[in-house]
């Protein structure tokens, strides 16, 4: 499978890999300030943004979406980062194929099976009746009654779009990413990656906790680890400027 992609800026290559129900275009202010640097490699994970959709979703797949997307790229190594989900994708990438990976920055997830605990998020999504939508403003009420949060109903709604026949429709595959979402709660595996690897935690977010450290570990003997302050789950997004110095301090 060719994932979709964008690339931005010249230099070294830097795939980014985004979260669930996520895109590319998450990235856009760390995607803009990074190719200044690097030749940013963004690209949509498949069953997402406009990649194509399969009925089947793991992180071996993905491993191997972004092998075949070096590929096509005729790229030999690559620094790579990924956040919560594509965090675990590149750490699959690294587990089975290190051979293809420079330096690695996950963001904010563990190479451990979570606990299942987006079952409001998808109860909203399939909630929402798409076929009477007529703006974004009723899709974001009909969500509300699932999803407190404002800026969460904001960013699972970048994935709303019209067709040509002006409704509405997900990009994402909703129906396989819940069908097999145990999949995407599942750990990385594989041998032990032996190069260097950043961890990158939100403080407020309980993703990356300290009762994970012998996990990480496990699988990465040379993790080592930075925290941002006053961010959560997308420190990225939350904290950019610190966020981007942290990764340009690492890739040098």
């Amino acid at each position: 499978m060719l994932l979709n992609y964008q690339i931005h800026g010249e230099g070294e290559p830097l795939i980014i890999l985004h979260g669930l129900f996520g895109t590319l275009e998450n990235w856009g202010a760390q995607i803009k300030t990074l190719s200044e640097n690097f030749r940013v490699i963004a690209a949509d994970m498949r069953n997402h943004g406009k990649s194509p959709h399969s009925e089947d979703i793991s992180y071996d797949l993905m491993a191997q979406d972004i092998a075949a997307l070096m590929q096509h790229l005729n790229l030999e190594k690559a620094h790579i980062i990924g956040h919560s989900m594509g965090g675990k994708a590149a750490m699959q990438l690294a587990l089975s194929r290190p051979e293809l990976i420079n330096k690695l920055i996950i963001v904010d997830i563990a190479p451990v099976e979570y606990t299942p605990h987006h079952d409001d998020v998808f109860k909203g999504l399939f909630a929402v009746d798409l076929d009477s939508l007529k703006s974004r403003g009723d899709a974001d009420k009909q969500l509300a009654e699932y999803i407190d949060e404002l800026g969460v109903r904001a960013f699972l709604l970048k994935n709303l779009y019209r067709t040509e026949d002006k409704k509405f429709a997900w990009r994402m595959n909703l129906e396989t990413l819940h069908e097999q979402y145990q999949n995407i709660s599942a750990a990385p595996e594989g041998d032990a990656y032996q190069s260097p690897v950043l961890f990158i935690k939100g403080a407020n977010s309980d993703y990356l906790l300290p009762k994970y450290r012998d996990a990480v570990l496990s699988m990465f003997p040379k993790a080592d680890y930075k925290i941002i302050q006053n961010a959560g789950h997308w420190p990225h997004a939350e904290k950019p400027a610190e966020f981007t110095q942290l990764i340009l301090n690492y890739l040098g």
